[in-house]
Formats: C-alpha cells, sequence, structure tokens
C-alpha cells in the first residue's frame, strides 16, 4: 500500500503541455515491477547476468543486481529508482519529446524490462516499417530528437497512432519470445511479460 502512495505523488508532479510525463509512466512501470524480489532462477539476479554467474543478488523496483552490481538494492528507495529510471532509460530515449503519454509509457517500459537498447531497437524499427518514404532509421540502439518528431508527425492522426501501437506491441511481443526461444528457463516470466504488451 505505502509503494503505491508513494508512486502516485510522484505522477501529482506538473508535466509540461503536450509532452509526456515521466512521472506518469513510473506509475505504469512501479506497478509492473513491484519490490524486492530475490529469486535466484532469474538471471538479473546475478552479476554476471546468467544464473550461476558471478555474485547472487536482487532486484527491486525492476533495478537488477546484473545493470547495476555495486548497488545496494535491498536498500534502495523508490525516488533512487526513479532518478536511475529517468537517467539510464527516460532520457537516453528522447521520450520528454514526445506528444503521446501512452506511446512513452509503452517504450519506457520495454526499456525497463528489455533494457534501453532493446526498447529503441524496437521504436527504430516500427518507424521504419511506418514511415513509407523510404527513408529508414539506422537500427543502432540510439533514438534521436529527429525519430521523436517523425513519430509525434505521424501519430497526430488517430488511424496512424493506431498502427503505431499495435506495431509497437507486436515488436515487443517478438523480443519476448525471441528471449524465451533462445532460453527456455525464462519460460516461467512469460505471463508477467505478455501483461506488459497493451
Amino acid at each position: 500500500m505505502r509503494l503505491i502512495l508513494v508512486v502516485a505523488m510522484l505522477a501529482l508532479t506538473v508535466s509540461p503541455a503536450f509532452a509526456a510525463d515521466i512521472n506518469k509512466a513510473l506509475v505504469v512501470v512501479f506497478g509492473h515491477e513491484g519490490g524486492l524480489q530475490c529469486d535466484r532462477n532469474d538471471p538479473g539476479n546475478w552479476t554476471g547476468g546468467k544464473v550461476g554467474v558471478g555474485r547472487a543478488g536482487c532486484t527491486k523496483f525492476g533495478i537488477a543486481t546484473n545493470s547495476y552490481p555495486n548497488l545496494d538494492i535491498r536498500n534502495l528507495t523508490i525516488h533512487q529508482a526513479a532518478k536511475i529510471y529517468e537517467r539510464d532509460y527516460w532520457n537516453p530515449l528522447h521520450l520528454s519529446e514526445l506528444k503521446s503519454q501512452a506511446i512513452a509509457t509503452e517504450v519506457f517500459d520495454t526499456a525497463v524490462n528489455c533494457g534501453a537498447k532493446s526498447s529503441a531497437l524496437i521504436l527504430q524499427k516500427t518507424c521504419n516499417h511506418l514511415n513509407g518514404k523510404g527513408k529508414d532509421y539506422p537500427l543502432n540502439g540510439r533514438i534521436t530528437s529527429e525519430t521523436i518528431r517523425w513519430i509525434n508527425d505521424y501519430t497526430v492522426k488517430k488511424t496512424n497512432r493506431t498502427r503505431f501501437w499495435k506495431l509497437l506491441n507486436g515488436y515487443q511481443l517478438g523480443r519476448y519470445i525471441q528471449i524465451v526461444d533462445a532460453n527456455p528457463r525464462m519460460t516461467r516470466y512469460l505471463n508477467s511479460w505478455l501483461s506488459r504488451v497493451w
């Protein structure tokens, strides 16, 4: 209950007009990630990124030992986690520049769950399949302001926004299936991941 109240307080921050707000996105992400878990079968809870490789640790608010091996995750506060998410996921993806809160939140949630680079690649592939101008954005995992401007222009129309949303989620689903196919032990997390595909 306390976690929900803290997350709700984060969302009360006023956002700029016509811009996505990280605080609203954090409500969704923290709702998916939850609190402390130290599942030894989770590769994210090992400093080596694979079960049994390196030192065992934990995940809290989605901040995992494999990505932050020197962080005191057990004592991490929700405010510290929010700062990490803003620095390492939200800002590099230029999500404050997006006009659609829903798209920004989805891209952010995917970044937290799959990594910022994977989320950026999904976003780039989505743009490349929809731009219809033969202009491909390089699949390099780096989002630029130009990419965001194109998304904002494209998604002004509701029909385009729906197309963008469906394709974005299709690529996200494909990424989860790819993970499970490469490592069948990860099937145990698939239902949880599927709940993140809207």
